[in-house]
């Protein structure tokens, strides 16, 4: 069933007698009044209001590890007063916190990759020293479809991450040997590659945003206090055994 989100007829509609709903509609650039407020807040509080009203008994808000209301990124604080709007309008919605997510066709391993394979010198974000834990997405899916069906009754939040935890530039290497890549690593700042990014999101399907490289300035692991995948029996598939078979179907 197709929904807009911004609709709320539409999305009473997909609603209508369903006893579970995942909201993991997310924006990266902001387009027009299609903006990060009206997405990750106001569109987000929307479902959860329709989802209690159409007697939904369980809501899942699909967030991100680091969303922080108190951020000075507007996607960032966006994503953070998204899940307290979302708590507001339902009764114990289930909040799901990925890590940076990597899968066949997607942004983020298979840009790497495919640049790893052309570029002599492959420019990284800063000094390469941000910790990341990425997560395969049908892991995160099916760690989606365990918490809807209430196989391990009810937490009010999970993070889920990879097997492994890697600096950017253990990861980028990881990644090149493998490819057979042996580019150079070369430090860029990230003062630079938010001026690179301001550019890239006016070119189509936005391969780079200021957002995604101010995700990478923090760390994106998870906390050690919140259950992930290994609490719904689930093993996160390791990167390395991917990355070959991502490649061949990109």
């Amino acid at each position: 069933m197709k929904a807009d989100i911004h609709d709320e007829t539409s999305v009473a509609a997909a609603l209508f007698g369903a006893n579970g709903a995942v909201n993991a509609v997310s924006l990266y650039v902001e387009r027009g009044r299609v903006t990060f407020d009206a997405v990750h807040i106001e569109a987000a509080a929307g479902v959860a209001r329709l989802a209690r009203a159409s007697g939904v008994e369980r809501l899942i808000h699909v967030s991100g590890i680091g969303a922080d209301p108190a951020s000075s990124s507007p996607y960032i604080a966006a994503r953070g007063r998204g899940e307290i709007a979302v708590r507001q309008e339902f009764p114990s919605p289930i909040l799901i916190r990925p890590a940076v997510m990597f899968g066949p066709n997607d942004v983020f391993l298979t840009t790497l990759a495919r640049l790893l394979r052309i570029l002599p010198v492959y420019p990284m974000f800063g000094r390469g020293e941000t910790k990341l834990q990425p997560v395969y997405v049908e892991d995160v899916a099916e760690g989606i479809a365990r918490v809807l069906s209430g196989a391990r009754g009810s937490v009010a939040s999970y993070e889920f991450a990879g097997a492994r935890v890697y600096t950017y530039k253990e990861l980028v290497r990881t990644i090149a040997d493998r490819i057979g890549a042996r580019p150079r690593l070369v430090p860029l700042p990230f003062a630079l590659w938010r001026i690179l990014a301001l550019g890239a999101e006016f070119l189509p399907g936005s391969p780079l945003t200021r957002n995604q490289v101010a995700l990478l300035q923090r760390d994106n692991v998870p906390s050690v206090d919140c259950p992930g995948l290994s609490s719904l029996d689930i093993a996160p598939t390791q990167i390395e055994t991917l990355v070959s078979a991502i490649m061949d179907r990109s």
